[in-house]
């Protein structure tokens, strides 16, 4: 930032560039709002109010210009630039010099920067919740289906007999799918539009599990709605007497007070890691449920994965015969140029990764996955993911998510 001096005044004489006369301006422009809040802070408020008399000024003569499209006559720019320029001159009177002035903008930069982090915390803090609050209505539906549940002794019997004696279950000629969520709406649009999409609806098994809180919920809904003849079979993960932390790192990880820390408050980093890093639903084992999928379902042998949040649009009965050549997962791959590749989503300054991984490997959608679990359960997939759940215990490898171990888990094993 230059000094103004009295020299400087006569300088615009020889200008005839019109846009050397514009860049002149707006140097102008910029500075003199730096000197309005130093002359505001200096309680010099008649000269504030000058300088701010001569910005408009200067602003509105280039503004009409931009909308002319003509460029600035000499006169009009010596005018503006000798005035703006008297204006400057007179504020180095002030001793308002430009190390002062870097100064004092340098500080008030750091606490706006501040406050700017403080409420971007907080709207990131608010804006979550609301986006992970259940409106009224759909937890008042949640509650209604659970009594309705616990009101229906029938109802429980018949589910139960299902479960324990419906061939279709463990029959491997049909098409099996998964979702693991605790979304009542969300999954039935997902087992909807794939009813309503195929040709043989009732060839179609569709295995949920949710949790505890929604199990009764989940069966009620799909007991007393019809899909077009789709078998639907409710379990919540709870059952599952293996999925215990001896086995799984994730719960394991639950047990250590660091990890508890580090997703719950984010107090062992001075609250450094952004908050969306720091969801625990990262850590929700119906998140993790996927890399269990063989012993979920141990009488299968090939399952087609979808997440809650697909809308089927096609019949998917053809991913069923899909030839993955050896391979354990079916997948689309998402990487376009640079975008969605390994390196996006791994630690590359880790030598661990870096000596295992191509940074420039095609990345794919986790939420429409065809599972070979033949070759899963031959290949000791899910050792694999253990393996590399327990070397990001510090969470040094990546952040978040289940994509990421997903990528390490099935490379080189997807199609």
């Amino acid at each position: 930032m230059q000094d103004i001096t009295l020299e400087s005044l006569n300088a615009t004489d020889e200008m005839v560039n019109p846009d050397s006369i514009t860049r002149k301006l707006n140097d102008q422009i910029q500075l003199a709002k730096a000197f309005v809040v130093i002359a505001k802070e200096n309680n010099n408020l008649q000269f504030a109010s000058e300088l701010s008399t001569q910005i408009d000024n200067s602003q509105i003569l280039l503004s009409n210009t931009a909308l002319t499209r003509s460029p600035l006559t000499l006169r009009e720019s010596n005018t503006a630039v000798k005035d703006m320029a008297l204006l400057l001159f007179q504020a180095q009177q002030y001793h308002y010099d430009s190390a002062t002035m870097i100064m004092r903008l340098k500080a008030r930069i750091q606490d706006l920067e501040e406050q700017t982090s403080l409420v971007t915390d907080r709207s990131s803090k608010y804006g979550q919740i609301a986006a992970e609050e259940v409106p009224k209505s759909l937890f008042c539906l949640g509650v209604r289906l659970t009594t309705e549940w616990f009101q229906q002794p029938k109802m429980q019997q018949k589910v139960l007999e299902n479960t324990q004696t419906d061939p279709k279950l463990k029959d491997n000629d049909l098409y099996h799918f998964c979702i693991f969520s605790d979304n009542i709406l969300a999954t039935s649009v997902v087992v909807s539009s794939t009813s309503l999409n195929s040709k043989s609806p009732d060839r179609i098994v569709f295995h949920l599990v949710t949790d505890e809180v929604n199990f009764a919920a989940m069966n009620t809904w799909f007991t007393m709605n019809s899909f077009h003849g789709v078998t639907v079979n409710v379990q919540k993960f709870e059952d599952l007497t293996w999925l215990n932390a001896s086995y799984v790192p994730v719960l394991k990880q639950l047990q250590d007070s660091d990890t508890k820390n580090y997703y719950f408050s984010g107090s062992n980093d001075g609250g450094k890691t952004p908050i969306k890093f720091r969801n625990p639903k990262y850590l929700s084992m119906l998140n993790h449920l996927r890399f269990y999928i063989p012993e979920v379902f141990p009488d299968l042998k090939k399952v087609v994965f979808l997440d809650d949040d697909v809308v089927v649009q096609k019949d998917l009965a053809g991913l069923f015969t899909v030839d993955l050549n050896g391979n354990v997962n079916g997948a689309v791959e998402t990487c376009m140029e640079t975008f969605h590749r390994y390196h996006k989503y791994l630690n590359y300054s880790h030598p661990l990764i870096r000596s295992h991984f191509d940074p420039d490997a095609c990345g794919w959608a986790f939420g429409m996955n065809v599972f070979y679990l033949v070759e899963w359960r031959k290949r000791d997939v899910t050792g694999i993911y253990h393996y590399w759940q327990e070397k990001n215990i510090d969470r040094t490898l990546w952040k978040l998510g289940t994509l990421p171990p997903g990528l390490l888990t099935f490379y080189g094993l997807t199609d």
